[in-house]
């Protein structure tokens, strides 16, 4: 939102805005000749994105083509599709383009997980289909916290507890490798929820809420909803403070030595392996894993120093499992990565 002095016509830009056009430039994004795919499900954090990025367009600092993207999980019935039409609605009065994707989650396992992988592969194809430069998603300082914590929790190494990079791959070219587009969070370093929702709120519009960030069911849940209020007793500025300290574990991260071909092969030579450091092994099995399985979720670091183990001592056995399907196998010298088969 930006507002106009009536005097002489100067735009006067809101905080919001001038925040998110100072860290896209900090990110050393491209301002211009591009196409830029902002996903939005409704809510405080992608809306105020969208309208945003919009803004930047409207007052000539982002000179790029926008293009919204929703994804209609169909997991709340009548509100998912209310979701739907109210992103509908909103892009139409501002003259953005956008791209509407619906599909059925399974409701087996991990159901977050199994949501966010759908949502995903849309996003991804939507990006390919307009030949976007990245995909922008409004994920927070608030979400980084809760990030740090679930990572905390679970056991996850220093590469879990640094949390979510503002910049990543999200696709990558099938021929050669290099990166094609980026997944880019522009609001993770400095907007906290409430800056969303009072950006939200200034510009007029009101957002969707979803009920689901109610169940306490859901692990992210129950940190937001009674972990996190219990920590803000101690440290009133806890997200922040939890933030920042995953910024200083990504900072402090030591770069892993590569190891090739095994970062973009199911096979890594274990001989590879013993002329690294110890930090240097776990970096580089965790990256591998990574390319492997195509996400870091679930994966702790009993599972890391599992494979680790499978490595350098004969008498782990042969095999690592890990979670979410896939194992390591050792054999001739060498680790393999295998999917598990599925028996029909």
């Amino acid at each position: 939102m930006y507002f106009v002095n009536l005097v002489g016509y100067t735009p006067i830009v809101h905080t919001f805005v001038r925040h998110l056009i100072t860290e896209w430039r900090r990110l050393k994004l491209p301002t211009s000749d591009i196409t830029v795919v902002a996903a939005v499900s409704g809510g405080a954090d992608s809306v105020s994105l969208l309208l945003a990025v919009d803004d930047l367009i409207k007052l000539g600092k982002l000179k790029v083509r926008l293009v919204a993207a929703h994804f209609n999980h169909g997991l709340r019935d009548g509100e998912s599709d209310a979701d739907q039409e109210f992103v509908r609605q909103l892009t139409i009065k501002r003259g953005i383009e956008l791209a509407i994707g619906k599909g059925t989650i399974p409701v087996d396992g991990n159901l977050e997980q199994n949501a966010r992988d759908h949502r995903y592969s849309f996003l991804t194809d939507v990006a390919g289909d307009v030949n976007a430069f990245a995909v922008l998603t409004g994920h927070t300082v608030n979400d980084q916290a809760e990030t740090f914590l679930m990572n905390l929790i679970r056991g996850s190494g220093p590469h879990g507890l640094a949390g979510m990079p503002s910049v990543r791959p999200l696709k990558k070219t099938a021929d050669d490798g290099e990166l094609s587009v980026s997944l880019i969070r522009p609001l993770l370093t400095w907007a906290m929820r409430k800056q969303t929702e009072g950006f939200c709120r200034d510009s007029g519009v009101e957002p969707r809420y979803d009920t689901m960030n109610e169940d306490t069911a859901f692990k992210r849940v129950r940190i937001r909803k009674v972990l996190l209020p219990l920590l803000e007793e101690m440290n009133p500025n806890i997200v922040a403070t939890l933030a920042a300290t995953a910024g200083l574990m990504a900072h402090g991260l030591p770069p892993a030595k590569a190891i090739e071909p095994a970062a973009a092969m199911p096979s890594i030579e274990i001989k590879s392996l013993k002329k690294l450091s110890e930090p240097e092994v776990y970096a580089s099995i965790r990256g591998w894993l990574r390319e492997m399985r195509g996400t870091t979720r679930q994966l702790q670091l009993k599972h890391i120093e599992a494979v680790v183990r499978l490595a350098f001592s004969t008498k782990s056995g042969k095999k690592a499992e890990l979670p979410g399907g896939g194992r390591v196998r050792r054999s001739g010298g060498m680790l393999t990565f295998e999917k598990n088969k599925v028996e029909n």
